[in-house]
C-alpha cells in the first residue's frame, strides 16, 4: 500500500505527489490526456486519488526511456498543480488519466518516501503589472496574430478561437496558447518558468509570428508540389486528346520526334538480319505507347543499345612488323621469347588478315607487364583498347547481360566494350580471369567459353539484346597469375604465354629506362628537380627492399626516395641536382626489409633448402628436420597442404627403406619420432615438388651428416627413388639466383624446359639435373 500523500492547510503552499513527464509541459487552464507507466508515477497517482485527486505534474530537464526513477536534480522547479478528472487502469498495467491543470506552482524541496516522489510546493502564479492599456493593446495583438497562426495549422481547430475570444483573462489565454503552439517542451518550459506575465506574452508573441512565417513558407511549398502534379496531369490528358485528334486527322505516328530518330537511324544502320527484325518489332511496339507507360523507357534504352553498337565492318588497317617490334621494345625491357610470340601471332594476323583462332593468355606473377604488352599490341595494330577486370566476378549475367524481364537490366561486359570501343574490331583485354568465381547465380567461366572459342564467338548472344552479335574480328587477350583456378575447357581454347620474374639485371634496366622517367612524369619535377639513382643504388634496392617477380614494389621504393628528396629540397636542404647513392637507402628506405640470412649459410645436419612456385613468382623453402625420443611418429608443421604432407609420408617410407645403405640403424623408427617444420608458418604451402628436399633432410638427420648449404632442389619423387618433373622452373631459377645460390637441383625430364629460359636467368647457375632419388642424396649430403 502506497503512503498517503497530505496538503498542508495553508491553500498557497502543501506537499502533493509528483508525476515526472517525459517532452510534455501540462498547463494551468488546459485538459490534457497522460499515459502513466512507471511504478513510482503510478504509486503516486494512487495516493492522491484515495485523497484529494491532486497532483503535482513537473517536466523533465532530460527525458529518457530508460529513467524509471528520475532524480530531483534532473526534474525542473516550476510545475503544474493539477486535479485528476479521469483514470482508466490498462491490461497491461499502465492507467490513462485525464487531468486539469489548475495553479502553477514553484517546488521548493522534493521529499522522496518509499513508494514515490512527493514535492514542497507554493503556489505561485504569473504577476501582471498594473498597466492595464499596454497588456490590453498587447493581449489584443496577439489575438489576432494567434488567429493567424490557427487559420494555418490545420491542426488546431477553428472552435478553439472561439473559445479564446470569450475569455478576458490574460493568464487563461497565454496558457491556452502556449498548449496549441508547436514548440519544442524545453522552450515551452523556459517560457512557462517567467514570472512577468506582460514579458511572457510578448515572447510568445514573437515566437507565433516566427511560426506563422515558417507555415507561408511550407503551405507555399505545398502549393507548388501540388501545382506541379496538376500539370503532369493537364499534360497528359491534352496528350491523350492530341493522339485522338492525330487519329481523326490521319496524322502518322512518324510524326513523333523518337520514331523519326529510331527510324532514320535503323535505315542508315547495317544492322544484321536478326537484329533488324528485332529492331521492327520493338518500333512497332514503340509506336503504339504512351511515353508515360513503364515500357516507353524499356524499349527506348533497348533499341538506344541496339543502334549504339558497331555494324559496319571496319576497314583494314595494314601494319608494320619491325614498327610493332620497335614498340614493344620500347614498352617492355627483356621478355625476348614473349616478344617474339607475340610477333609470329602479329605476322599471321597481316598475312592472313584475320585473327581467327588467335587467342592469347598471358600468365605470370604480378606486375611483370601482362597488362601493358595488352596495350603495346593494340598500339602496334593500330586498334582500339578496352580493358575489362574480370577479378570478382561471379555472376554469369555480368559476361552474357541480364534478360529484359528484370528491372534496370543491361547488357553484359562484352556488349559494353564493344558499344566502348565503337568499332567491330577492338583489341578486348580481360584481366584476371583466373580471380573469377561461381555461386547460385551461375558461372561466369561457362560463360566465357563462347567468347573466347573462334568457331563460335561469330553468334555471340547477350541475353539482354536476344540475337547474335558477330565478335569474330575481336582480338581477345587474358591474363591470370595462375591457371590453378581456370576450368580446363577455358584453358583450351587460348594459347598460355608464360611470363616469368625478371632477373635483378633486367629489373635495374627497367627501373633506368621506364620506372625513373615514369616516377619523374607523374609527379610532374622534369626540368624542376634532376634525380638521379646509381646502378649500385637500384641494385640494392632490388636485393635488400624488394622481394618480387615484377617491378610493383620497386617502383613504390623509387618514388619513396624521390617524395624525400623532393621534401628536403622544398625545405631547402639539398640541391637541385641531386645522385642517391647505395650508402644513403637506409635514410630514405629505412633499413633492409628482405635480408639473405632466411637461407641457410651453412652447412647443416637436416636442413635443406627448397625452391617453390607461388602466383607472385618463385621463393625459396627452408626445410627443417630434427629426431626426437619416440616411437616412429611423423610429426610435420609449417601450415601443409595435403599434397605436401603425402610427399612428406613418401620420404619417411624412401628413408625407412633404404636406411641400411645411409648407415642408419633399420629400426630406427622404434626408439625416435620424426618433427619435419618448414618455416613461415602463416602462410599456406603445397604441392609435391618439395619431394627431394624433404627426403633429403630426413636422410641426413637420421644418419647425422650434414647437407651441402649453397645449394637448392626442387623435384617430386617416388617410392621407388625416381624424381619427376615440376612446374614453374624459371621462377625457381630466379629464386635461387635472387638468394645467392649457385647449386640447383632440378629433375631431369625438366630439361627441354631450360632451352625456353632466358640465358640470363642460367647464367651462374650449375644446374644438376637428376633421374633418382640416389642421385639428390650423392650430391646434396657430405
Amino acid at each position: 500500500m502506497a503512503e498517503k500523500a497530505f496538503v498542508i492547510n495553508d491553500k498557497n503552499y502543501g506537499m502533493l505527489p509528483v508525476v515526472p513527464l517525459r517532452n510534455t509541459v501540462v498547463l494551468p487552464y488546459t485538459i490534457t490526456p497522460l499515459l502513466v507507466g512507471r511504478s513510482n508515477s503510478l504509486n503516486a497517482v494512487e495516493a492522491a486519488l484515495l485523497i484529494n485527486r491532486k497532483i503535482i505534474c513537473v517536466s523533465q530537464r532530460v527525458p529518457s526511456e530508460y529513467d524509471e526513477d528520475p532524480k530531483a536534480k534532473n526534474l525542473y522547479r516550476y510545475g503544474t498543480l493539477c486535479t485528476v478528472l479521469q483514470y482508466l487502469k490498462l491490461p497491461d498495467g499502465n492507467m490513462r488519466l485525464l487531468v486539469e491543470g489548475t495553479d502553477r506552482v514553484f517546488v521548493e524541496r522534493y521529499y522522496r518516501n518509499k513508494d514515490f516522489l512527493n514535492a514542497y510546493f507554493l503556489i505561485k502564479p504569473k504577476t501582471l503589472l498594473p498597466n492595464k492599456i499596454e497588456t490590453e493593446a498587447l493581449l489584443r495583438s496577439f489575438k489576432k496574430v494567434f488567429g493567424q497562426y490557427v487559420d494555418l495549422d490545420k491542426a488546431i481547430p477553428e472552435e478553439a478561437m472561439i473559445t479564446l475570444n470569450e475569455t478576458n483573462d490574460p493568464r487563461e489565454f497565454f496558457y491556452y496558447a502556449l498548449a496549441n503552439i508547436v514548440l519544442d517542451s524545453r522552450k515551452k518550459q523556459a517560457l512557462f518558468e517567467l514570472d512577468d506575465l506582460f514579458e511572457s506574452i510578448s515572447k510568445i508573441y514573437k515566437t507565433t509570428v516566427e511560426e506563422i512565417q515558417i507555415l507561408k513558407l511550407e503551405n507555399k511549398i505545398d502549393g507548388t508540389v501540388k501545382t506541379r502534379l496538376n500539370k503532369l496531369q493537364r499534360e497528359y490528358y491534352l496528350t491523350e486528346q492530341l493522339k485522338a485528334i492525330h487519329k481523326e486527322l490521319g496524322v502518322t505516328k512518324e510524326e513523333k520526334t523518337d520514331l523519326l530518330d529510331f527510324q532514320d537511324k535503323i535505315k542508315k544502320t547495317n544492322l544484321s538480319e536478326e537484329a533488324r527484325k528485332k529492331a521492327d518489332d520493338e518500333m512497332t511496339k514503340f509506336s503504339r505507347m504512351s511515353n508515360f507507360s513503364p515500357e516507353y523507357s524499356v524499349i527506348h534504352t533497348y533499341l538506344t543499345w541496339i543502334l549504339d553498337l558497331p555494324w559496319n565492318d571496319p576497314k583494314y588497317k595494314d601494319f608494320d612488323l619491325k614498327v610493332a617490334r620497335q614498340i614493344l621494345d620500347e614498352d617492355h625491357y627483356g621478355l625476348e621469347n614473349v616478344k617474339d610470340r607475340i610477333l609470329e601471332y602479329l605476322a599471321v594476323v597481316k598475312l592472313a588478315k584475320k585473327v581467327k583462332g588467335q587467342i592469347l593468355c598471358f600468365v605470370g606473377p604480378p606486375g611483370v607487364g601482362k597488362t601493358s604488352l595488352g596495350k603495346s599490341i593494340a598500339r602496334a595494330m593500330d586498334r582500339k583498347f578496352v580493358r575489362l577486370s574480370l577479378g570478382g566476378v561471379r555472376d554469369e549475367a555480368e559476361i552474357r547481360g541480364h534478360r529484359r524481364t528484370y528491372v534496370g537490366a543491361l547488357p553484359g561486359v562484352i556488349i559494353q566494350s564493344m558499344k566502348k570501343a565503337g568499332t567491330r574490331n577492338p583489341l578486348i583485354m580481360m584481366d584476371e580471369i583466373d580471380k573469377m568465381s561461381m555461386d547460385f547465380r551461375g558461372d561466369p567461366a561457362s560463360a566465357l567459353l563462347e567468347v573466347l572459342d573462334p568457331e563460335q564467338n561469330d553468334s555471340f548472344r547477350d541475353h539482354y539484346l536476344d540475337f547474335e552479335y558477330d565478335l569474330s574480328q575481336v582480338i581477345f587477350i587474358t591474363t591470370a597469375n595462375t591457371l590453378n583456378s581456370i576450368p580446363q575447357p577455358l584453358i583450351d581454347r587460348m594459347e598460355v604465354i608464360e611470363l616469368p620474374g625478371y632477373t635483378a639485371f633486367e629489373k635495374i634496366n627497367i627501373a633506368t629506362r621506364h620506372l625513373v622517367p615514369k616516377v619523374l612524369s607523374e609527379h610532374d619535377l622534369h626540368g624542376k628537380l634532376k634525380i638521379n639513382y646509381q646502378k649500385a643504388t637500384l641494385e640494392k634496392i632490388i636485393k635488400l627492399y624488394t622481394r618480387e617477380a615484377g617491378v610493383r614494389s620497386l617502383e613504390r621504393q623509387i618514388a619513396k626516395i624521390l617524395r624525400k628528396v623532393v621534401k628536403k629540397f622544398v625545405e631547402g636542404d639539398t640541391k637541385k641536382s641531386v645522385t642517391v647513392k647505395a650508402v644513403d637507402l637506409e635514410e630514405f628506405l629505412g633499413i633492409p626489409k628482405h635480408l639473405y640470412s632466411e637461407v641457410n649459410r651453412e652447412d647443416q645436419s637436416g636442413v635443406v633448402t627448397g625452391l617453390a612456385w607461388t602466383q607472385f613468382g618463385g621463393e625459396t623453402l627452408q626445410i627443417e628436420a630434427v629426431k626426437l625420443k619416440g616411437s616412429g611418429k611423423l610429426k610435420l608443421t609449417g601450415q601443409l597442404g595435403d599434397v605436401m604432407q603425402e610427399s612428406a609420408q613418401a620420404a619417411f617410407s624412401y628413408a625407412r627403406l633404404h636406411a641400411k645403405k645411409y648407415g642408419i640403424n633399420e629400426d630406427f623408427y622404434k626408439d625416435c619420432d620424426l618433427h619435419i617444420h618448414l618455416p613461415e608458418g602463416a602462410i599456406p604451402k603445397d604441392g609435391p615438388s618439395a619431394g627431394v628436399g624433404l627426403v633429403t633432410a630426413i636422410i641426413s638427420v637420421l644418419s647425422g651428416k650434414k647437407v651441402k648449404h649453397n645449394l637448392a632442389m626442387t623435384g617430386e619423387i617416388t617410392l621407388s627413388g625416381n624424381v619427376l618433373p615440376i612446374g614453374g622452373l624459371a621462377e625457381k631459377l630466379i629464386a635461387a639466383k635472387r638468394a645467392r645460390i649457385d647449386n640447383v637441383i632440378i629433375p631431369r625430364k625438366n630439361e627441354p624446359n631450360l632451352t625456353e629460359i632466358q640465358e640470363e636467368i642460367k647464367k651462374g647457375l650449375n644446374i644438376i639435373l637428376v633421374d633418382k632419388i640416389v642421385e639428390v642424396l650423392a650430391y646434396a649430403i657430405k
